[in-house]
């Protein structure tokens, strides 16, 4: 097969329309980056339909390549195209696209799950990212997006290492967040958000006070303006993390860690 050397080559632009929410939704695609995220994807048996790879990715990973889907489409690049059609600076020498459909799906809106992560507009995608990858790593069944940023896009994939692969996201409006809390309520979940306490807030706790076994949705508010009055107000419990006042609040990607960790650290105790 011989190398696509050209820049202007169709199948460029075609990846490079991934790059933008509109593209992705007319693809109804991903692409993904590195080879790490080629490993995520093998990892959860998904089948991507096109990888693109330089000569040199092929000779060193010859083994991720025979796990790849017998229907996978190869192609062959040079490293000025490869780059030309990444997001990145600096590639590592192959890229890949998924369907959206190959994607794990939230459950109906009438099921009850376990634990949840709900997100009110969080704009930034590494945040986004952060809070993906650690919602994977303390057992969270689904993330309900509040607006704000795209998971989709390849900053939010890379910064989750491939996290959204192996998780349900839902992207809602903040109205059907709202009437999502409402319905988790009604189903028997309680509904805990996380605030920065002020003068009067005499019902917030620190976290651990929190019985973290229940059946859960933990919400978290934008990095800037915080939580919603409209989304705090579907709140059984409101909570925080006791901190230094050096600082006047915590990132939000960094706030998350200790609280969902908190639910798998029950659950693994002796």
């Amino acid at each position: 097969m011989e190398p696509i050397t050209s820049r202007r080559n169709p199948l460029v632009t075609r990846l490079r329309a991934l790059h933008q929410p509109r593209g992705r939704q007319e693809l109804a695609s991903l692409l993904l980056e590195g080879t790490h995220l080629v490993q995520e994807v093998l990892a959860h048996r998904l089948e991507p339909t096109l990888v693109l790879a330089t000569p040199d990715w092929l000779e060193r990973h010859g083994a991720l390549l025979a796990d790849l889907p017998a229907a996978t489409e190869l192609r062959i690049a040079s490293p000025e195209v490869v780059a030309a059609a990444a997001t990145t600076r600096s590639p590592d020498g192959v890229l890949l696209v998924l369907p959206l459909a190959a994607l794990p799906r939230a459950a109906a809106s009438d099921a009850v799950p376990g634990f949840v992560l709900a997100l009110d507009r969080i704009q930034d995608p590494g945040n986004l990212g952060t809070l993906l990858r650690t919602a994977l790593a303390a057992g969270v069944e689904e993330v309900w997006l509040g607006e704000g940023a795209d998971p989709g896009q390849p900053k939010v994939l890379r910064a989750s290492s491939g996290a959204c692969l192996g998780l349900p996201v839902l992207r809602l409006d903040r109205s059907a967040l709202r009437q999502r809390l409402h319905q988790a309520r009604r189903s028997g979940l309680q509904v805990v958000a996380t605030v920065v306490p002020g003068p009067g807030a005499a019902m917030v706790v620190p976290y651990w006070q929190v019985d973290w076994l229940a059946p859960t949705v933990l919400l978290l508010g934008n990095e800037g303006a915080g939580l919603g009055p409209d989304l705090a107000a579907e709140a059984d419990r409101l909570v925080t993390i006791p901190h230094s006042p050096a600082v006047e609040s915590l990132n939000v990607a960094v706030a998350a860690a200790p609280v969902l960790l908190e639910r798998w650290r029950r659950r693994s105790a002796p």
